[in-house]
């Protein structure tokens, strides 16, 4: 059983709802990754989006473009965030780790070897934001073969078509994405968004973690009513581009942020 339906069944269980904050890797630099990996198993994170680093991040807003810049100063590699995610399990064996990213670095490396090595690692879930659905049986047959979830998101303008395909290849959990446009963008309205999410939980049984928009605990709270996951990216981001010239003020802020939304998530 795979640490990502671990983490969700175990949540399910006392009507929990998973907090999955997304980091890029080698963001101010390599160094500082695993630090705040750690500060955000402390603040209270269930799963971790680790992004890795892409020259051309297209479906990411300034915020995390300018993370994946900031990492590139330092050649921040897919090797790099595999060490990463392996120091990182040195000491946490629970805490489920999805790699998020563009397939040409996974191209490069090879769909076999690049499973392989993530499940070496210790990751456990990948999500490629331009390898579509009809494209990804090569890549879903490599990580079929190591046991690792291939996560795909859905939008709100996904054709109930599109959803079923998906949901077919989808395994750990459906990644929605509550507005139109880039990650960092603004104006989520909530109940537009509960209705998608009922819509599709009446086709799939898989976890829906809904992301984009999500930047203060009212948000997170308001979210974790609907969905199984609330997932915090360019909040996240954007805080540590302010700090990350002062490595202890960063940790410390980040772990306070996450245990914030942890507990407006968990409040009854």
């Amino acid at each position: 059983m795979s640490r990502i339906k671990d983490c969700f069944d175990n949540l399910h269980k006392c009507g929990g709802k998973a907090l999955v904050p997304f980091i890029t890797a080698g963001d101010p630099d390599p160094e500082i990754t695993l630090p705040l990996m750690q500060a955000l198993v402390r603040g209270g994170a269930d799963i971790i989006e680790l992004g890795v680093p892409f020259s051309d991040p297209m479906a990411d807003g300034p915020v995390i473009q300018r993370s994946s810049e900031r990492a590139l100063k330092h050649a921040t590699s897919l090797n790099d965030v595999l060490r990463i995610v392996a120091n990182f399990r040195k000491e946490n064996q629970k805490t489920p780790v999805v790699l998020m990213g563009y397939l040409n670095p996974v191209e490069v490396m090879g769909y076999q070897e690049f499973a392989k090595r993530a499940s070496e690692a210790g990751v456990d879930g990948v999500l490629l934001v331009d390898l579509p659905p009809e494209e990804s049986d090569e890549l879903q047959l490599a990580l079929n073969r190591y046991d690792l979830n291939q996560v795909f998101l859905l939008s709100p303008t996904t054709s109930d078509e599109r959803l079923a395909l998906i949901c077919s290849k989808a395994s750990g959990f459906l990644y929605y994405v509550s507005l139109k446009g880039v990650t960092g963008s603004n104006r989520l309205n909530v109940d537009d968004v509960a209705k998608k999410i009922s819509h599709i939980r009446s086709k799939t049984g898989l976890p829906i973690g809904v992301g984009f928009g999500i930047k203060d605990a009212a948000t997170a709270r308001a979210v974790a009513g609907f969905s199984d996951a609330v997932i915090v990216g360019s909040a996240l981001v954007e805080r540590i581009a302010q700090l990350g010239e002062h490595k202890d003020r960063l940790i410390e802020d980040v772990t306070v942020y996450l245990t914030e939304l942890r507990t407006a998530i968990d409040a009854p």
